[in-house]
């Protein structure tokens, strides 16, 4: 009986940099096709303070086989669900710093398939993230459906007052929690564990629930403060929340935006609030109640679906003529009264608007507005030291993709070179060497071979 392959092993880890986050996926699939990640069932951890979790609204669903096709379909909040319906990915967990509420906090499972009537991928979630955007169908309506299973974890930086030495402390008594355990369940690791990690002293085990409540128990803690533990946002709450999930001797992906450390909504910067209040009014959603059945939750996404139609059809119009005809006529509609203001305003500032834009602007803003974070130096030095201490006892990851998300603004472009600088410091000194790429326009580093198409 013959063996499958072994899976291949990076020697040094691979730090992929992008600009868009999008341009993440085709080197995900380099990883796929070279056998260093399966095919299938990939886990995925993913600091951001946006989930990404979005999907193409009227891109068939087949086009997921046919990677190039789906890489030119593909922007930046759109990028993971693709793949979760190809089967190459079904466990996320979206680590989110607390100004980022997008999703509610806790586990959510789902359904992601193509939907019978329009052949597009759709998800069973009634999450209003997914709601608002009408990707809403019933499980009976799926094919070809594949299970996500997501945790949302709030990440909070560690404590202001915190001491290096005291995070120094902290790390090697987490480090220690780990290595015994290693130590003890060595004789059940086998042989499997060895072949597949590469060496390094910063390379720890999982942990695993169990283990959590035996060591806490006895006394032994990740932190030094007392209530750590019970605090949501905690590197403890954290590590609880998604350890038991990885393993040794399972590669997954690292994914960091690094506007996950200081985010900018730049919509905020390109429009008055008198503006934004009118764009918000506009594409307010209306959510179902708690306990909606299937009937209301339908309805909800019928007049979701043709609420967004009909503003994207009006600022399609305006595009070719924001005339007072054109605009009172689109104001007529019940909904939609105030577009006559909002062009006014738009026009007496620039007498040729992008209404695409404008729309953009208005599809970000239904329910929880894009987060909206500057944060100081400290601040970003605060969640740079969570981040390390929750990722010391988690497994190496198989591969590191990293997004700057600074050309759009959506990570302060004064600051994105020094959150990156010390984000690869962190990974440097969990990891060992790194097999860097700057993958982005504007590095003197040559671009790869694998350049996604503009979506």
């Amino acid at each position: 009986m013959s063996r499958a392959p072994l899976k291949r092993v990076y020697k040094d880890l691979p730090v992929w940099i992008v600009e868009d986050h999008n341009d993440v996926v085709c080197h995900i699939y380099r990883a796929i096709a070279s056998r260093h990640l399966p095919d299938k069932n990939i886990k995925m951890v993913h600091l951001d303070s946006h989930p990404d979790l979005l999907i193409p609204v009227n891109m068939p669903a087949d086009t997921v086989f046919d990677k190039e096709s789906l890489i030119s379909e593909l922007s930046i909040e759109n990028w993971i669900m693709p793949m979760v319906y190809a089967g190459h990915v079904s466990w996320v967990a979206w680590l989110h710093p607390y100004w980022a509420q997008q999703i509610r906090e806790g586990e959510h499972r789902m359904s992601v398939g193509r939907d019978s009537s329009t052949t597009t991928i759709r998800v069973t979630s009634t999450d209003d993230y997914f709601l608002s955007d009408g990707l809403y169908v019933c499980e009976e309506q799926l094919e070809n459906s594949k299970p996500l299973r997501l945790n949302v974890v709030k990440v909070n930086p560690v404590k202001a007052g915190h001491s290096l030495l005291t995070e120094k402390k902290t790390q090697e008594d987490t480090e220690g929690l780990f290595m015994k355990r290693r130590r003890t369940e060595s004789s059940k690791a086998g042989e499997a564990s060895s072949s597949e990690t590469p060496s390094s002293a910063t390379v720890l085990p999982a942990e695993s629930s169990n283990i959590i409540a035996e060591e806490s128990s006895a006394g032994t803690r990740l932190g030094d403060d007392p209530d750590e533990d019970e605090e949501e946002g905690s590197t403890s709450y954290v590590v609880k929340r998604i350890s038991p999930c990885l393993s040794e001797t399972e590669p997954y992906i690292l994914d960091i935006d690094l506007d996950f450390f200081s985010c900018k909504n730049p919509f905020k910067e390109m429009y008055t609030q008198e503006e934004y209040a009118i764009m918000k009014e506009l594409y307010r959603f209306t959510g179902p109640s708690p306990d909606a059945d299937k009937e209301e939750l339908d309805d909800c996404v019928y007049r979701r679906i043709h609420q967004l139609e009909d503003l994207e059809a009006a600022f399609a119009d305006f595009l070719q003529d924001d005339g007072e005809e054109t605009v009172k006529f689109w104001a007529g509609n019940p909904r939609m009264a105030s577009l006559a203001q909002l062009v006014f305003s738009l026009k007496s500032r620039n007498p040729k608007p992008d209404y695409e834009m404008v729309h953009q602007a208005g599809l970000t803003c239904d329910t929880v507005e894009l987060p909206h974070h500057i944060s100081t130096e400290e601040e970003i030095d605060r969640l740079i030291t969570a981040v390390q201490l929750f990722l010391t006892p988690l497994p190496r990851p198989t591969l590191v993709t990293v997004s700057r998300s600074s050309l759009d603004e959506y990570c302060p472009v004064e600051q994105v070179d020094s959150v990156q600088s010390r984000m690869l410091a962190v990974l440097e000194a969990l990891y060992g060497p790194l097999d860097l790429h700057k993958d982005y326009k504007h590095s003197s580093t040559e671009t790869q071979d694998c350049q996604p198409q503009a979506s």
